[in-house]
This record gives C-alpha cells, structure tokens and sequence, in this order.
C-alpha cells in the first residue's frame, strides 16, 4: 500500500514530527512518502492575479512543493495529516496547503475526483474544540462521509503541547499507531 504523511506542522522537532515517526513506525512495510512542512517552502495565496482561475499551471508560485505534494496524494492509496492546532484552528501551512489546491485542481476535475478517492486519516495535536478542524478536513473528503480524526490533547496525556513532549507518553503513542495501522482495511 502506498501512504503519503503530511506533518503541517511549522515546529520542526515538535510533537507533530514526533507523531510523525510513529505514524511512520506503526507502517512499516508499507510504502510511505513522509512531507514536513518545517522541511518545505510553500507560499500562500497572494500576490498574484488569479493566474490559476485561467490555466492552473499559470500560477506564479507552482515551483514550490505544493504541486509534487498533490501528486502524491492522489497517487496514493492513503494520506495521513498530521495538524496542530493554532489558536482553535488548523495552522497556516494547512491553509496554505488548502488555498493553494486551486493552482493545482482548476480546470481539472479529473484531479480533484482522484483527490477525494484516496482515504484520508487525520491526526490533530490540540487542547481545545474540534468543530473548525472537522468543518476545514470536510474539503478534503467525499461528500456525505465524516473525516477520520483522531484528535490528541496533551494535557489528557499529562503533557504540554509547547513542550513537544507527547510523544513520551506511550498511551498516547499507542493511540495513534492503533488509529493507523487500521490501514490494512482500506
């Protein structure tokens, strides 16, 4: 099975690249393809003259990695997103990732069909709400089904999220390798 991983998170020894290793642990045999953002250059929208609403391609920041991450997604037969969670909300670079699927989806609705058709699963690192992030990953499945989310907060792991420490609890460790290995059902 191929499995793409996308750590959106900024930090880059934090508690999402620590999730991140375990995801990728819990997996192994299968083919996986891991994508940080930390590691990665990836502008937002702006700046531009809606280039993509006319020709996809045309966007002026489609050298970045944004595209080749697309790509691998819809190669797969399974996307992992790792997400933290900024003030009750997914963090820019998930935005960033979300705005950004117009330079690569418009005009090209055979693309966004092979998106929606790849399972997804969603790890959250977050002490609060979970509405925002279930309404923003509502995008990135097919209509009608609830995203898979498996939302971790710290604090009930006796951690601190600042602290990039959630990782040393071995609960929660067990919490995400048991979200993931369900991936042999898919």
């Amino acid at each position: 099975m191929r499995i793409t991983i996308l750590n959106f998170s900024g930090r880059k020894n934090g508690n999402c690249h620590g999730i991140a290793q375990v995801v990728c642990a819990a997996l192994a045999g299968h083919v996986l393809s891991l994508s940080e953002m930390h590691d990665m250059e990836i502008a937002p929208c702006g700046k531009c003259d809606y280039e993509c609403f006319r020709e996809n391609t045309a966007c002026p920041y489609a050298g970045d990695n944004l595209i080749g991450i697309y790509k691998a997604i819809c190669t797969a037969d399974l996307a992992i997103y790792i997400v933290p969670n900024y003030c009750d909300y997914p963090c820019a670079h998930f935005f960033a990732f979300n705005e950004r699927s117009q330079c690569f989806f418009q005009n090209a609705p055979e693309k966004l069909d092979a998106y929606l058709q790849v399972k997804k699963k969603f790890i959250v690192v977050s002490n609060t709400g979970k509405e925002n992030f279930l309404q923003a990953f509502q995008y990135h499945v097919e209509d009608g089904m609830p995203p898979d989310t498996l939302f971790l907060a710290a604090k009930e792991y006796g951690k601190s999220s600042i602290n990039g420490d959630l990782t040393d609890s071995v609960d929660a460790m067990r919490a995400v390798a048991g979200f993931v290995r369900g991936v042999n059902d898919i």
